[in-house]
Parts: structure tokens; sequence; C-alpha cells
């Protein structure tokens, strides 16, 4: 899980599907996530910003672009509808609130790493799969890393649905640790519980 998102600048699965209007969709989503790399890089990566400033900065980053809802709902899986109206509502909160909290500090090493787009595929009218390499800095050893970014569009708004790195898929990795969890506790309260203690033991005070 922590793994997953630290890299959080990359790109979307699935195989090409023909649309009307793909080239528009591709050429928007390429744009999206570029703009979303430069935003991350400009806002995350200053070391010498204070915490709570760089906090505000992700939670902000995260909202406008992500799909907070959607991936949220997506990996309480089936457990969403046996959830109360209340629990969704604080499932979410926290979900959102954990994101933040395990990731934002990991922009603070960020080396210089760059991201290139290697193409850009459709998968209907309005989704897309990005598919971007991370390249290490000049003088680091290793292969680039493979990230692709699940992306929506609704009217002229993109939002990032799911992160793929080097295979492993953001949403399904949360959605299997969280049905682990539900499993464990016996309900979507336990869950909630947990999550409310993780974000606490990461957020320092």
């Amino acid at each position: 899980m922590k793994r997953l998102f630290c890299t959080l600048i990359a790109v979307v699965f699935f195989a090409y599907a023909p649309g009307a209007h793909a080239g528009e969709l591709e050429d928007g989503a390429s744009a999206f996530i570029r703009a979303l790399e430069k935003e991350a890089i400009a806002s995350l990566t200053d070391s010498e910003k204070p915490r709570p400033e760089r906090v505000e900065a992700f939670r902000k980053l995260f909202e406008e672009k992500f799909a907070v809802e959607a991936i949220g709902r997506w990996v309480l899986g089936r457990n969403w509808r046996r959830a109360s109206e209340d629990e969704q509502r604080e499932f979410l909160e926290l979900f959102e609130d954990l994101m933040v909290v395990m990731y934002v500090d990991r922009f603070e090493n960020y080396a210089g790493e760059k991201l290139n787009i290697v193409k850009t595929s459709p998968v209907d009218e309005n989704r897309a799969t990005v598919h971007t390499e991370i390249q290490r800095p000049e003088g680091v050893d290793g292969k680039p890393i493979s990230v692709l970014w699940r992306v929506g569009r609704q009217g002229d708004i993109y939002k990032v649905l799911d992160v793929v790195v080097e295979g492993a898929s953001m949403s399904i990795t949360l959605q299997k640790e969280f049905a682990s969890i539900v499993k464990n506790t016996g309900s979507v309260a336990g869950l909630i519980t947990e999550l409310r203690k993780k974000t606490s033991e990461l957020n320092p005070s």
C-alpha cells in the first residue's frame, strides 16, 4: 500500500478500444497527467515549506485531480452497500485523510525523477490509459519505473481513477486490504476504527 502511492506521478490500464473522439481524449488525458506532474513537483517537493502547508497542498491536489469518492466507494467494494450513511461519509473522510498523511512526506525526498509519457490508449469515449515511465536521476542505476494512470473524463474535467505501478493497482491493493480488515473486525465500523487509528499514528501532533 505504501509503495504504490508514493510514486503518484504515473498512468492507467485497459487495452485499446476505438472512440469517436479518441484523439481528443488522448491529448486531453496526456495533458492532464503532464499538468498533474508539474503541480505536484511545484507544490509538494519544497522541504523548506512547513508540513501543514504541504499537507494542505497535497489534499488540494488529491481532491481536485483524483476521483476521491469514486475510488473510495470502489475500494470499499460490496461493503459500501452494507455501511450506513454515516459510516459511508466517515469512511470517505478517513480514506482521504489516510492518503494525505501517508504520502505527503514522501515528496520531501524528491530527487529529480522525470516522468516520460510513452503513449495514451483510449478505453472508450470517456476513459483512457496514460502509459508513463519514471526516469531515475543521472548517476542512479536501475530501470525506469512503469506507471499507468487510469483517467476518466466528464465534460472537460479529467480525474485519476487508478494508478498502476509496475503492474500493481493502487485500487485493487487497497480493496483487498480493506476487505481483510472488515473480515477480521466483523464490520465496516471496525475498518473505520482501524483507519482512524492509522491516520492518527501517521499524523504527528
